[in-house]
């Protein structure tokens, strides 16, 4: 078989990136084109994302992905969940809001004097996260406006191509579509005063979506074809988790850390909605129920802070080996509790729920963060082996926090189970795969997709020690 390209655009909260990846004779790999910021911008209204920035960083690594891989056939784009563009007769009424911007807590508010928690949960089968789509459409000043509504990597491939269609992993997180069938829950939307014309058609993982308009082909140079992947970044890294056996957990960890198992069918038990548990859907009709925990994000936001005050970068591999060091015990904190969850001073919040317990050194306090998110990491493995009846026997972590050594291990040490650590591109090898499958150059089934990760991307192993 010869060695087949394609481009993948992969967004995440904080940066973005085009890739090249190539598949074929034993060979999965990628060539990183072009990397570009990515965050929260304050307006007037509140915060919101780049996005005009943002389309133009993915048009000119496109280009660039031509340029220098002329036989590239198609294109794919994942993002994070949730945040959302308004158009009306194909124009964007406005940049699109970030997750984090605080309307979304009258959202929830609103939304819930509608339907109760449990209601939704029945229907959706999402965990509370007051920043899930259906909260900020509640409160959209434009909704009145917009003829639709399209998630980030749709409304992308909307620009790309002129087609406008819902992906269903993506979709799946907007507490909108029905955790039973994975359609668009026409009766919730209207009840809650969100048009059900302004929800796309949904398309699967592996569609076409749409071809380049005329005038991109020319600035990309070449007529390509967008792929629908799994659109939900979360989503397209758990193709690519090589998960060793049916009792693996599976932690893709970045700004969040997504922990869960990969389901067959949903666990809608009162227990499994009391954990706060989700159901977002997985390419092949696969579930994924995880939890999401505060990831690297404390991490990234106190060093951050450091840097604001220092005046200059810091050599974050250096602080982590300094904090690989410490002897004594570190304090833990909540690394879900909701004063965490905002951009500003990140040491101060944390110091503030450590009180006389917190650390004095740097080392120390980053020990005491890193400690924390594994923590939090082995109670949510704990409770979904308890609420699926799953005994499980391993942790695939992957994205970038299983460059992240000292995190590995302490999750490895806090959760009992052995970690194996990689792909750190798991999210843009996910999308790879399943564009390179649609285009017959790649196995048909997900265990056969994994199998090539494990043979191509060979996992660091973290052994318990305790």
């Amino acid at each position: 078989m010869s060695v087949r390209a394609v481009a993948a655009v992969d967004l995440g909260a904080t940066s973005g990136r085009v890739m090249i990846g190539r598949i074929g004779d034993g060979r999965l790999d990628l060539e990183l084109v072009s990397r570009f910021p990515n965050g929260p911008v304050e307006r007037a209204d509140g915060l919101h994302w780049d996005f005009a920035a943002l389309y133009e960083h993915v048009v000119a690594g496109l280009a660039e992905a031509v340029r220098r891989e002329p036989g590239i056939e198609s294109i794919g784009i994942d993002s994070w969940a949730v945040d959302y563009g308004l158009l009306r007769d194909g124009e964007l009424l406005a940049e699109p809001f970030h997750y984090r911007d605080e309307r979304t807590a009258r959202g929830v508010e609103q939304v819930h004097t509608v339907a109760a928690f449990t209601e939704l949960y029945r229907r959706n089968g999402l965990q509370f996260l007051p920043f899930n789509t259906l909260y900020q459409l509640r409160v959209d000043e434009r909704l009145a406006e917009a003829d639709t509504a399209l998630l980030i990597p749709d409304l992308i491939a909307f620009l790309l191509t002129g087609s406008a269609v819902a992906e269903r992993t993506n979709a799946s997180t907007t507490g909108l579509l029905g955790v039973q069938d994975a359609e668009w829950d026409a009766a919730l939307a209207e009840r809650l005063g969100i048009p059900r014309s302004i929800l796309p058609p949904l398309v699967d993982p592996g569609a076409t979506i749409g071809a380049l308009r005329p005038e991109l082909v020319e600035r990309v140079g070449k007529g390509l074809p967008v792929i629908a992947v799994g659109s939900h970044d979360t989503a397209s890294a758990v193709v690519a988790a090589p998960l060793s056996t049916p009792r693996s957990a599976y932690i893709s960890c970045g700004t969040w850390g997504l922990v869960g198992v990969e389901l067959s069918a949903p666990v809608l038990t009162d227990a499994a909605r009391e954990a706060n548990f989700t159901h977002e859907l997985g390419v092949d009709g696969r579930y994924r129920f995880l939890h999401n925990v505060t990831g690297l994000w404390l991490l990234s936001e106190t060093v951050r802070a450091w840097e604001a005050d220092d005046g200059a970068p810091i050599d974050l591999p250096e602080l982590l080996s300094a904090a690989s060091e410490v002897t004594d015990a570190v304090a833990l904190f909540d690394a879900n509790d909701p004063s965490l969850s905002a951009p500003g001073d990140m040491p101060a919040r944390i110091r503030a729920l450590l009180g006389d317990e917190a650390p004095t050194t740097r080392p120390a306090f980053v020990r005491s963060i890193v400690e924390s998110i594994a923590e939090a990491f082995a109670q949510t493995v704990r409770t979904a082996s308890a609420l699926t009846g799953r005994e499980l026997d391993s942790i695939h972590l992957v994205g970038g926090g299983s460059l992240n050594r000292l995190l590995c291990q302490a999750t490895a040490d806090r959760t009992g189970l052995p970690v194996l650590a990689g792909p750190v591109e798991a999210t843009a090898l996910g999308n790879v795969l399943v564009q390179a499958r649609a285009l017959g150059a790649a196995p048909s089934t997900l265990e056969e997709l994994r199998a090539l990760v494990s043979h191509t991307h060979s996992p660091a192993r973290f052994t318990p020690r305790r």
